[in-house]
């Protein structure tokens, strides 16, 4: 892991404008930058990075080098743009502030992103080239745009001048389909060559190009250990839970498969034992007839028995006199004196309301007593003649019962 001190200088000319780079330069630069600052700080947690932009009135530095990767981006919201680039005051003053960098073992290097033509002459750059490389600083040119004053050949000088084994580097991105930080993913700024190479911008490239990065689950563990080996326990987890999961399966099959062989056995032994039952009296033939012969004596006792339950009761006996029953139970000859005692009463009864019934005066005369009634009411006289026939009526059925008892 590289452990870096970075300064990007950000181009916020007139240039960046134009609308070739999707939706304008400034913010295709804007998102490359992004994605730099956040591969920088992730790469290594002691990295740092600062921002500055290079034209405008003056050189204005955003953010001094840094590892608190919110407040770098929160300094690309609301820059102005306008005037002119100057490349060498953003050079300069990049430089000054890695050389005040707060950990000195950390390596200096240098991004300056460049979309509009260079005013300085090609000599000029070359020895500002000179001291970056004297002061051990790294430097990357990104440059985009297309332009016909020679800016490509100014801006070629001045990285060769840098350069030390490799440590610098030039990209010219011309418009195209792709976004200018889609474009950078496969270039030396982020895959590197060994020291000026970051491995998170190395295993970025190579997700975004499709590829893999040799690694399990696509991390580095010399990059981010704790995610590694999160992932890593989490896989194992994984694999552990399943293959749980499929021994209690199989578990589960091999019980159900053994219940169902013993059931089957089960019926198995059912299914002979009516074959053997029917073997057996072949066997031993003597013995079936004794007991054919013992059941039907028994079945003959049975028919004998129901014979006799069936007999009518003049065969089976005379019944019990009731007044032996009388005679043992006192209160159940109480109840019936008691009985046909008040059976005589009532026959009384009626037999005198019959003969109140024949006397024609009382009952004329009880009728005038009564307030509001008419002896002569046509409804009164039949009724009492309808009482009148029902009580002659009783009283003949009465004598023809007691003549028939006479016979």
């Amino acid at each position: 892991m590289v452990l870096e001190a970075t300064m990007i200088c950000i181009d916020n000319s007139e240039w960046m404008r134009n609308g070739d780079y999707a939706p304008t330069r400034f913010q295709a630069q804007s998102d490359a930058v992004n994605l730099i600052c956040g591969a920088k700080t992730q790469s290594n947690p002691e990295n740092t990075v600062g921002l500055l932009t290079m034209a405008g009135k003056r050189v204005r530095v955003l953010v001094t080098p840094t590892s608190d990767l919110g407040k770098i981006l929160a300094c690309m919201h609301g820059l102005e743009i306008g005037g002119v680039l100057n490349l060498v005051s953003g050079v300069q003053i990049a430089q000054l502030a890695l050389k005040h960098r707060q950990n000195k073992n950390q390596q200096q290097r240098i991004i300056v992103f460049v979309g509009s033509p260079t005013k300085h002459e090609k000599k000029l750059l070359e020895i500002i080239g000179k001291k970056l490389k004297k002061n051990s600083v790294a430097l990357d040119v990104v440059e985009f745009g297309e332009f016909d004053d020679g800016n490509s050949e100014k801006l070629g000088a001045l990285v060769a001048a840098v350069n030390n084994n490799g440590n610098s580097h030039i990209v010219n991105i011309p418009p195209g389909p792709s976004a200018l930080s889609d474009a950078l993913l496969t270039t030396p700024i982020f895959t590197g060559d060994g020291d000026g190479g970051s491995g998170f911008a190395a295993a970025a490239a190579a997700v975004a190009a499709g590829g893999t990065t040799g690694f399990d689950f696509g991390v580095d563990p010399n990059i981010d250990p704790e995610l590694a080996l999160a992932l890593r326990v989490s896989m194992e987890e994984e694999r552990a839970r399943q293959e749980a999961a499929a021994k209690k399966a199989a578990d589960d099959a091999a019980k159900q498969e053994k219940e169902m062989g013993q059931t089957s056995v089960t019926q198995d032994v059912t299914m002979s034992e009516p074959v053997v039952t029917s073997v057996m009296p072949a066997a031993d033939d003597k013995k079936h007839d004794l007991t054919q012969d013992d059941e039907t004596a028994l079945l003959r006792q049975a028919l004998a028995m129901s014979m006799d339950d069936a007999r009518p009761d003049s065969e089976a006996g005379a019944d019990t006199d009731m007044s032996d029953v009388v005679a043992e139970d006192q209160d159940l000859s109480f109840a019936l004196k008691m009985s046909v005692q008040e059976d005589a009463e009532d026959a009384a009864s009626k037999s005198e309301m019959s003969k109140v019934l024949e006397d024609q005066s009382f009952v004329s005369s009880i009728l005038n007593s009564l307030p509001g009634v008419d002896p002569n009411d046509p409804s009164v006289r039949d009724l009492l003649a309808s009482l009148q026939g029902q009580t002659q009526q009783k009283k003949n059925g009465d004598s023809s019962e007691k003549h028939d008892e006479k016979k």
